[in-house]
């Protein structure tokens, strides 16, 4: 990987971008992050107006198709998982699977930034609601309704309400937590009403909570 430091934009780089070599093609050949030669295109770009033209007219002689088939592939791969299962993959996440998926969503994030996100992408994550916004929140959203997912499990179990003070898991601490947030939250009436409609369909009586005495073993 080169680690040397460059001062941007490189003008290296800018050159082979100027004869048509795409991105991802610059960064192979210079072992460089696709990020870091975007970042400096980037800037190159706003120096230089004929910048892009020149490289169009230079590629279309012999295109190197980017996206990829493979590219375009992995891209609804991501989408159909976040729509499926109503949240942006989280690159904390125990699933390697999903982390993968994070790590390549943020990476398109990157060139969103840098303003090198191919249109094929722009498109195709337009219909994934959010997936520009900070990463942070999206974590933060995706953690909340893991949550919930969690609670309807512990529930079905045949388990009380989850508390949060002296309990007999990690597991029962965790969502015991949660739950009382939500409730604190829903109290002073800044619970979101999509959230709170989500715990009403899911986990009625969740408001409510635990009766005093523990349910008689079955």
């Amino acid at each position: 990987m080169d680690r040397r430091l460059r001062r941007a934009p490189d003008a290296e780089w800018v050159l082979m971008y100027r004869l048509g070599l795409s991105r991802q093609r610059i960064a192979a050949l210079v072992r460089a992050e696709p990020a870091a030669v975007g970042y400096h295109l980037a800037i190159a770009r706003r120096q230089d107006p004929g910048l892009q033209a020149e490289h169009q007219a230079a590629s279309a002689a012999a295109p190197i198709p980017y996206p990829s088939p493979t590219d375009l592939a992995r891209m609804e791969e991501v989408i159909a998982w976040a729509l499926a299962e109503g949240w942006l993959p989280v690159g904390r996440s125990g699933d390697r699977g999903e982390r993968s998926m994070a790590r390549w969503l943020s990476e398109r994030r990157r060139e969103a930034a840098d303003g090198t996100l191919d249109l094929a992408y722009r498109d195709g994550l337009a219909r994934v609601p959010g997936w520009l916004e900070n990463r942070r929140e999206v974590e933060d959203e995706a953690r909340w309704h893991h949550r919930l997912a969690q609670l309807v499990d512990f529930r079905e179990e045949g388990n009380d309400w989850p508390r949060h003070g002296k309990t007999d898991s990690d597991r029962e601490h965790t969502l015991g937590v949660w739950i009382h947030t939500q409730r604190y939250t829903c109290r002073r009436g800044e619970l979101d009403p999509v959230k709170l409609k989500l715990l009403d369909d899911a986990v009625p009586g969740w408001q409510v909570g635990r009766t005093r005495g523990r349910p008689p073993r079955q």
